[in-house]
């Protein structure tokens, strides 16, 4: 193929069906343009080029490759329930459609339908957060570290924050403690030592330029041995001796006992509130089982602080979040979540269960396609994911593959690009897939890429 043979923009443009496109004209045209041209340095270069027929199919199938949706739905089959790369905690289908159908048309986000006067948009969640924390007033944000943000830089703007040095954690993504705070306005005071601070280490650290006491819970590590760490009730006597407010970072944040389904036990948000806290930050996408959002609740004078804070306005949450939030809070109606919050039913989705999936979905498969991809069944152990419940292992049950001329990182990627897109993990140089983050309705689906990759 000579440069003349190069198939013209025009060319190409021809041969799209412009009915199944969801791209601006303008993105296509560049994108063949950039195709064009990276081939017509490759010929000058003297490399050999496709067909003019093999050309435009390659840069048809790159565009149909962008016109996917980029927010694709996969199955995750790493274990991790709360997986970041792949969105933290899931949605169940039937609350997703309930919040697309009131959504999809103007909503009461801020205005009082029975007075007819301009509402809050808090209202659809505060009630809710207050009665499962017990907390004075609650609000949210887009996420926890702007909650963070926002409680330290209201009340600690251009003062001292006391915090001990074995909380100055990296949670994950480069967001560091001392970030936060240095970035917050507040300035930061360091007590005590890595692994043991104590309470006099505190009461000497805070003086007259201290604004506030700063608990981080410690989410994604643990350190054991030789340690010592002061509890946020200890803590609520020194703030309330000097009047200096109390916040605490809970990250995950538990709003019930995950003892009492045989999972790690986290803080519970209502027994911090309890202790003495005057503010507490947790996140919506993780052990709450909700979309992205940072909670705040707490003391009624320091809440309605930070919704004054000009910086709450650029911080708060949309009608969808919110909407979502509302209906996440609703869940919990008794406690814990009902059936209807995904995060729970998967964290407590027993092993007996599991293995019970597995086996069925493993003798509903091809007797070739198991011997092809050498497929058995084993126990696994997995984690929460997202800085949750560290350290602590939850069990689970994985197919594990051990396919005869293939290697594992080949199968992953071959599972990556079904048609139901497989997320899994490789170790001892097996590929796996776990089933503890694989819905119930995608057991199909995962039988479907399973015999699609065996093909």
């Amino acid at each position: 193929v000579h440069l003349r043979d190069i198939p013209s923009v025009s060319a190409v443009l021809d041969r799209i069906d412009w009915r199944s496109v969801q791209l601006p004209r303008q993105m296509v045209v560049e994108t063949i343009r950039a195709q064009l041209a990276s081939l017509r340095s490759s010929a000058r270069n003297g490399q050999q080029l496709p067909t003019k027929k093999e050309i435009t199919l390659k840069i048809l199938a790159e565009i149909d490759r962008l016109n996917r949706p980029g927010l694709s739905r996969v199955i995750n089959g790493t274990g991790i329930v709360l997986h970041t790369g792949l969105g933290r905690a899931p949605i169940s289908p039937k609350l997703a459609a309930d919040v697309a159908r009131e959504a999809s048309t103007y909503t009461a986000l801020e205005f009082d339908l029975e007075t007819g006067k301009r509402g809050e948009r808090l209202d659809h969640i505060s009630a809710l957060l207050t009665s499962l924390t017990g907390a004075e007033a609650a609000l949210a944000v887009n996420n926890n570290a702007a909650a963070l943000i926002l409680a330290l830089n209201t009340v600690a703007d251009k003062k001292e924050v006391v915090i001990s040095r074995g909380q100055l954690v990296e949670i994950g993504g480069t967001f560091r403690i001392p970030d936060v705070i240095e970035k917050s306005g507040a300035v930061m005071r360091e007590v005590g030592t890595t692994n043991r601070t104590h309470l006099k280490d505190y009461e000497k650290g805070v003086n007259s330029e201290t604004a506030a006491i700063l608990y981080a819970h410690t989410s994604n590590y643990r350190v054991e041995g030789f340690t010592k760490e002061v509890s946020v009730a200890e803590l609520a006597t020194v703030s309330k001796k000097r009047r200096t407010p109390l916040i605490v970072d809970l990250g995950s944040g538990a709003l019930f006992d995950l003892g009492k389904f045989s999972l790690p036990s986290e803080p519970v948000v209502r027994d911090v509130i309890n202790s003495g806290a005057g503010v507490v930050t947790f996140s919506g996408d993780k052990l709450l089982g909700g979309p992205q959002a940072g909670l705040v609740c707490g003391k009624k004078t320091l809440i309605s602080k930070l919704h004054k804070n000009p910086i709450y306005r650029a911080l708060r949450c949309d009608k969808i979040t919110l909407a979502l939030l509302e209906w996440t809070l609703r869940s919990y109606t008794d406690g814990s979540p009902n059936s209807t919050n995904l995060t729970h039913k998967l964290l407590t989705t027993p092993r007996t269960v599991l293995r019970r999936r597995g086996q069925k979905l493993l003798a509903s498969l091809p007797k070739t396609t198991v011997r092809k991809l050498g497929i058995t069944v084993v126990d696994s152990m997995v984690e929460a994911g997202s800085g949750s419940l560290p350290v602590e292992s939850i069990e689970s049950v994985a197919f594990r593959f051990n396919a005869k001329n293939v290697k594992p990182t080949e199968l992953a990627k071959r599972f990556r690009t079904q048609d139901s897109p497989v997320v899994g993990y490789i170790k001892g140089n097996r590929f796996t897939i776990d089933l503890k983050a694989v819905l119930p309705a995608q057991m199909k689906d995962l039988s479907g890429a399973i015999q699609g990759v065996a093909k």
